[in-house]
């Protein structure tokens, strides 16, 4: 399948927003809250980087990044989410393709780490790890991950960008 991985671009904003509400409302844990996020991390100024995924002239996918604090400390750590990819899709290489894309272009920028809440089964193909020194609140610590991309293992709490937390 031939992606092109870019640049969010200010007419693409519609479409991620659409995309991102279609991805996650099958999934469970989801509180439809997502494409808002995106749209808010990108009017508070907090979207340090967007990617889409581009195939035949349609955005399949998405991938945002944020920075984070860990311990309040602002160490250019950047936290990756939401990641969406159209329903029909999943399963094909597509979030992958623009997690590494992501992470390649965080660590160009000078990036020390990425961290994440999600499932680790998948994300710990891409190296990311948890070992309980990074914690998220009211989340099970398997869930909370990190990868170095060249900084200091990490060790705290992780806080988000307002976006996250509906302010």
């Amino acid at each position: 399948m031939n992606i092109e991985i870019r640049y969010e671009q200010p007419c693409d904003e519609a479409f991620i927003f659409k995309l991102t509400a279609d991805a996650f409302k099958p999934i469970e844990y989801s509180d439809g809250s997502e494409p808002y996020i995106v749209n808010k991390l990108r009017t508070d100024g907090d979207l340090a980087l967007s990617l889409v995924a581009v195939r035949e002239n349609e955005i399949v996918g998405h991938i945002a990044f944020s920075a984070v604090t860990i311990d309040g400390a602002d160490n250019r750590w950047f936290g990756l989410g939401p990641v969406s990819v159209a329903i029909e899709h999943q399963g094909k290489g597509i979030g992958s393709k623009l997690i590494a894309e992501g992470l390649r272009q965080l660590k160009s920028d000078g990036a020390n780490g990425c961290v994440l809440v999600g499932d680790p089964a998948y994300y710990s193909r891409m190296g990311f790890q948890s070992d309980g020194k990074v914690t998220y609140s009211g989340v099970p610590n398997e869930y909370v991950q990190w990868l170095s991309l060249g900084g200091a293992s990490p060790s705290g709490k992780i806080k988000y960008q307002p976006a996250f937390s509906g302010t």
